[in-house]
Parts: C-alpha cells; sequence; structure tokens
C-alpha cells in the first residue's frame, strides 16, 4: 500500500519548496526560431535528468542530484522544487491519467506520486525485502496501472486502485531502461545491457523477448507511434530502429555524422521520430515517410540529453549536461 506523508500542512512543511523567480521580461538563455533554452534558476545544480510535460501548462523535471521534483514555468522562466523524500534520487518522471507527476524515485526503491496542483508526495515503496532495482521509467498500461524498469534487473508494476506493488526480476538479469505504452495499452520495455525489447503479459507480467537485428546495440529507450510500431534508440550502434509487431518486421538507420550515439528517442503527434545523439551533440528528426533525418544543432557544448517528452507542437529536452530547459516547436513545420 501506498505511504503517505502525514497531512497537507506536514506535506507542504516537509517539501522545502524552492523558488527562484526570473526577472520580469528576462530574455531566455537562449532563443533561436522553433528553439528556446532556459537556464534552471536554482541555487545549486539539480542534476536534471528527465522530464515531463505538466498539466498546468509548466514542465516537470527530476532533480537527480537533489532529490526533488522540479516543476518550471516557461512563461516566467521560475523554478520550484518538491522534495521526494529522505535519499531520494529520482530518475523518470510522466504525467499519470489523474494529471499528478509519477516518478522512478531510485533512491528510495520506490514510485513516488506527487498530487498536482496540491503538491502531496505519496511513496509506493516496493515490497518489503526487494533488492535495489536502480530504478528508471515508467509508463501506464490501457488499464490505468504504471509498469517500471530498474536496471539492476527488475520489471515491476503499480496497481494504482489497490496500490499493491509487484516486481520480478527481468529476463537476461540487469539493464531494463526504457518503457513505452502503445495507443492500444499494451507495455513494451528495453534492455540496455542485454540489447534487446520485450513487450510485458499485462497479467502475469512477464516478459517476451523480441531480438533487433543488430548485436550488442544497447537498446536505451523506447517509444511507440500511433500504428504501435515500437521505435528504439541504440546506444552502442548509434542505430535508430523500428520494430513492427504486427508484421514482426525490422527497420533500421544509422544517424548522421561520424560516431552517433543515440540515447532517447520519442515519437510526436505527426508521427515524427525525435532522437538524441550525444556523438554529435545534436538532436535529429526523423520522417519515417520520406526517411530523412533533419539535425537540429545544440547552442551549448555536452548538453547530455538523456530523455525527450512533449505536448502538440512541442518537443522538451533536458540538458543534463548544462542544467538548462529547451524547447523545440513544431508547429507549422
Amino acid at each position: 500500500m501506498p505511504a503517505s506523508l502525514p497531512n497537507r500542512r506536514a506535506v507542504l512543511a516537509a517539501l522545502a519548496t524552492v523558488t527562484a523567480a526570473a526577472t520580469p521580461g528576462r530574455a531566455p538563455a537562449q532563443s533561436r526560431p522553433g528553439l528556446q533554452s532556459w537556464k534552471l534558476a536554482t541555487a545549486r545544480p539539480t542534476g536534471i535528468h528527465d522530464l515531463a510535460p505538466a498539466p498546468d501548462g509548466g514542465v516537470w523535471f527530476t532533480a537527480q542530484a537533489s532529490g526533488h521534483l522540479g516543476w518550471f514555468d516557461p512563461s516566467s522562466g521560475r523554478t520550484e522544487l518538491v522534495a521526494l523524500g529522505t535519499g531520494s534520487a529520482p530518475h523518470g518522471v510522466i504525467q499519470g491519467p489523474d494529471h499528478a507527476a509519477w516518478v522512478t524515485d531510485g533512491g528510495q526503491n520506490a514510485i513516488a506520486r506527487v498530487s498536482w496542483p496540491q503538491r502531496a508526495v505519496t511513496l509506493y515503496r516496493l515490497p518489503a525485502g526487494s533488492p535495489y532495482a536502480n530504478l528508471n521509467t515508467c509508463a501506464f498500461d490501457g488499464a490505468g496501472d504504471l509498469w517500471f524498469t530498474g536496471q539492476g534487473g527488475y520489471v515491476g508494476k503499480v496497481a494504482v486502485k489497490s496500490g499493491q506493488v509487484t516486481v520480478q526480476q527481468s529476463p537476461r538479469g540487469r539493464g531494463p531502461y526504457g518503457i513505452c505504452a502503445t495507443p492500444a495499452g499494451e507495455i513494451w520495455w528495453c534492455s540496455l545491457a542485454g540489447s534487446f525489447i520485450a513487450q510485458m503479459d499485462r497479467r502475469t507480467g512477464e516478459s517476451r523477448i523480441v531480438e533487433p537485428p543488430t548485436r550488442d546495440q544497447g537498446a536505451r529507450r523506447v517509444w511507440s507511434d500511433s500504428r504501435g510500431r515500437i521505435w528504439v534508440s541504440e546506444w552502442n550502434s548509434g542505430n535508430l530502429s523500428m520494430h513492427d509487431p504486427s508484421a514482426n518486421s525490422w527497420r533500421t538507420w544509422k544517424l548522421p555524422g561520424a560516431r552517433p550515439r543515440t540515447y532517447a528517442v520519442y515519437v510526436d503527434e505527426r508521427d515524427i521520430v525525435w532522437a538524441s545523439d550525444w556523438g554529435g551533440n545534436a538532436m535529429f528528426s526523423f520522417d519515417p515517410r520520406s526517411e530523412q533525418f533533419e539535425r537540429h544543432a545544440m547552442a551549448r557544448e555536452s548538453t547530455n540529453i538523456r530523455q525527450i517528452l512533449g505536448r502538440k507542437g512541442e518537443v522538451w529536452l533536458p540538458e543534463s549536461g548544462t542544467e538548462h530547459i529547451t524547447v523545440i516547436r513544431t508547429q507549422g513545420s
């Protein structure tokens, strides 16, 4: 069952909320047609890792170094930090069907739910005796339950209605990293160390492994398009690949550049695929219809974009190497 903090007053007192307001009218750190960036206005580095659009027009992010859920307001440049608990080290964050932020917290070996806008923190801890899972990312299935990965070699589920958390060892041990849901509500995940993708059996919690065509490719993140095809960012190979479950087929494309390292992948509402390249310090958009890449240069060195998410007309990027948040606006493109 979830562990709730005692009451709302105690919650608010315990949040240790840090707010830093930007000077009114201050220009963002970087702006160019279609791209805008802001330096996080915090007293010390947050260790920003993942982000997710929030329901109020802001953007949540995980502050892995400081143990907070961050909230960034693009209209003012203001940043707020909500403390998640002792020892917190959050990795992934998504918006749930309930409009709350759901966070994989590796430091607490728990899933954290932060209600919004109340900012009340509830922890769904892994069962007593569970080993350290190194929780990574999560996704909601079609029934409203939350599935998660742990790079230590675990996958699991939060049955949201009951609060029950179950976890089991993943096939082939350590490595579970990215996870996504398809439009049909199915769950797919990938193993960085194991170099495979897998479909979750939502009834049993077992995983069906699907082998990519490139050996030892380092499948790091996965995302579904509107047709239920699974796009994979391959860290070791520098490829962007796509598995079509209905046809049991694969397609693979190498990112442009001398030594690409494909970290994150995301598919927007137009079925344009986005991938971050650590090797070339760039973002790429890929049109599956023309099979053409477009490079989007970053304004700073070593941006280290670990994850991508968005909402209609916007692709949001956490720059873990520079403590910036960036958006690429795609309206009219």
